[in-house]
C-alpha cells in the first residue's frame, strides 16, 4: 500500500496544523535564502548594492509569486484526485504541468535576459543603483528554470499533503545561499551579482535534490507517474490554467501594484529606495504564519472538497484564522515597536534603517488583517474559486493600494509610513468582500439543500 498524507480524516486542528508547521519552517527559509542576500550586500557592500538588489529582487519575487500562483492548478488537481482515490489522474495532472512549466520556464528565461536593461528603468531604479539593478535581474533570470521547476516540484508536494520533504530541500539551498553569499559577496566583493549568482546556484541543487527525493520514493507516493505520463494533454493542460491562471495573474497583478509602490518610492531618492526594500524583506518574516495557511489551507480544502467533506474544509478556516491571528498581533507588535532593530539586520545604514521602520509602522496594521485574507484566499483556492481571488485582488491592488500610496506621495512632506497605509487600506477592502463571498456561497448552498429536500432526488 502506498503511502499518502491524507488530510480527510482526523482531528481538524491538528492536522492543519502538523501540515501547516513543515510549511512555514519552508517559507521561513526560502524568506531567509532572500533576505540573506539583502543581509549580506547590506553588510558588505554600498548602499547602490543595496538598493540594486531590493529594487531586482522585488521584481523576481513577482516573477515567483506568478509561477507559485499558476502552480496552485497542479496542487488543487492533485489534491482533488488524491481526495477521489485516483491515482493514475494525479499522475497526469503532474505530466501536463511539467510540460506547460517547460515552456513558460524558457519563455520566461528569454524575457529576463532580454529585457533586464528596459526593465530596471521601467521601475525607475536610482541612477547610481541602475547597473546593480540590471545585473542583479539578468543573473537571477538566467535561472528562471530553476525557479519554476522548484515550485512545480512543490505544488507536487503540497498537492499530496507532503509538507516536509520541500521542508528539507530549502533547508540544504539556505545553507548554500548563505555559504554563496558569504564567499561572492564578502570575499570575492561581487556585490549584488554575487547575491544573484548565489541565490540561483541554491535554487539549482534544491531542484537536483527534489528529484532525486522522488525518484528515490517512486513505489511509495500517492500516485502513478511515468514517463508516459508527461505529456501535452489538452483536457489537463486547460484545467490547470482554468485553476492556475486566475491565481498567478492576481499574484502579478498585486506584485506589480508592490513594484510600482517601489517606483513611486524610488523617486525619494536612493536611502527611501532601499529603505522600502529592506522593509520589504523584514515583512516576508512578518507574514509568514497566513502565509504558510494560505497554501496549506488550499491542498486541505481541495483534498477535502474532492473527498465530499465540505463541513471539514470550512472548519479549517476558522480554525486557521483564529491561530493566524494570534501570531498576527506579535508580528504587528514587532513591526510597530521593534521595527528599527528588525532593519538594521538588513542594512547597517542608520537612515535606511530609519526609512524602514517608518514603512514598517504601516505594515504592523496590515498584521492583524493579513489571517483574515490569507487563510480566505487559501479557502477560495482550495475550493476552484481562484477567479474571485483574482477579481478580489485586482480591486485590492489597483483600487485601493496604488491610488492611496500615488495620492500620498503627492503630498509635500510625505512619509513611508503615510505611503504605506495603502496597503492596510486594501487588505481591508479584500476581506469585506471575502466575507461577502462566503455568505453568498452559504445561502446559494442552504437554497439548493432546501430545493432537493421539497422536489426530492
Amino acid at each position: 500500500m502506498k503511502r499518502t498524507n491524507r488530510l480527510t480524516e482526523g482531528n481538524i486542528l491538528h492536522t492543519l496544523i502538523r501540515f501547516a508547521v513543515p510549511v512555514f519552517f519552508t517559507l521561513f527559509l526560502q524568506a531567509l535564502y532572500g533576505g540573506v542576500d539583502l543581509l549580506v550586500v547590506g553588510q558588505f557592500a554600498a548602499t547602490a548594492d543595496v538598493s540594486g538588489v531590493a529594487t531586482g529582487s522585488m521584481l523576481m519575487s513577482t516573477v515567483t509569486m506568478v509561477i507559485t500562483g499558476l502552480s496552485m492548478g497542479i496542487t488543487i488537481l492533485v489534491g482533488e484526485r488524491i481526495g477521489r482515490g485516483e491515482p493514475d489522474e494525479a499522475g497526469r495532472a503532474i505530466g501536463g504541468g511539467i510540460c506547460l512549466f517547460a515552456a513558460f520556464g524558457v519563455l520566461l528565461t528569454v524575457v529576463l535576459l532580454a529585457g533586464a536593461e528596459p526593465l530596471a528603468r521601467l521601475l525607475h531604479a536610482p541612477e547610481e543603483a541602475f547597473a546593480e539593478t540590471v545585473e542583479y535581474i539578468r543573473i537571477c533570470g538566467g535561472g528562471s528554470l530553476f525557479i519554476v521547476a522548484y515550485n512545480v516540484l512543490g505544488a507536487v508536494f503540497r498537492g499530496i499533503g507532503d509538507a516536509r520533504t520541500p521542508l528539507f530541500t530549502v533547508m540544504l539551498a539556505c545553507v548554500i545561499n548563505i555559504g554563496g553569499d558569504l564567499l561572492l559577496v564578502e570575499g570575492f566583493h561581487l556585490g549584488a551579482a554575487g547575491a544573484a549568482l548565489a541565490t540561483v546556484a541554491a535554487q539549482a541543487v534544491s531542484v537536483v535534490v527534489s528529484l532525486a527525493v522522488i525518484r528515490r520514493r517512486k513505489d511509495r507516493l500517492p500516485f502513478h507517474f511515468s514517463r508516459r505520463s508527461v505529456r501535452f494533454d489538452g483536457r489537463i493542460i486547460a484545467l490547470e490554467l482554468r485553476l492556475g491562471l486566475p491565481v498567478a495573474l492576481q499574484e502579478l497583478l498585486v506584485g506589480t501594484s508592490f513594484l510600482v509602490i517601489q517606483t513611486i518610492v524610488n523617486t525619494f531618492g536612493v536611502t527611501a529606495s532601499a529603505g522600502v526594500g529592506v522593509a520589504e524583506k523584514v515583512c516576508v518574516f512578518l507574514m509568514l504564519v497566513p502565509s504558510a495557511y494560505m497554501h496549506s489551507m488550499s491542498a486541505f480544502v481541495a483534498q477535502n472538497m474532492g473527498a465530499g467533506q465540505p463541513r471539514r474544509a470550512k472548519r479549517a478556516l476558522g480554525y486557521g484564522i483564529l491561530t493566524a491571528f494570534a501570531a498576527g498581533l506579535v508580528m504587528a507588535w514587532l513591526a510597530f515597536f521593534h521595527g528599527d532593530a528588525l532593519s538594521l539586520l538588513f542594512a547597517k545604514d542608520a537612515a535606511v534603517a530609519a526609512a524602514s521602520h517608518s514603512y514598517l509602522k504601516a505594515y504592523a496594521i496590515d498584521c492583524m488583517l493579513t489571517p483574515f485574507l490569507f487563510c480566505f484566499m487559501g479557502y477560495y483556492n482550495g475550493c476552484e474559486k481562484t477567479l474571485f481571488v483574482m477579481i478580489q485582488g485586482v480591486i485590492g491592488a489597483f483600487g485601493v493600494r496604488i491610488p492611496i500610496a500615488y495620492l500620498v506621495s503627492r503630498i509635500p512632506g510625505a512619509t513611508l509610513f503615510q505611503i504605506g497605509l495603502g496597503t492596510p487600506a486594501s487588505s481591508t477592502v479584500q476581506i469585506v468582500l471575502c466575507l461577502a463571498m462566503f455568505l453568498y456561497l452559504e445561502r446559494r448552498q442552504r437554497r439548493e439543500a432546501l430545493c432537493r429536500a421539497v422536489t426530492g432526488p
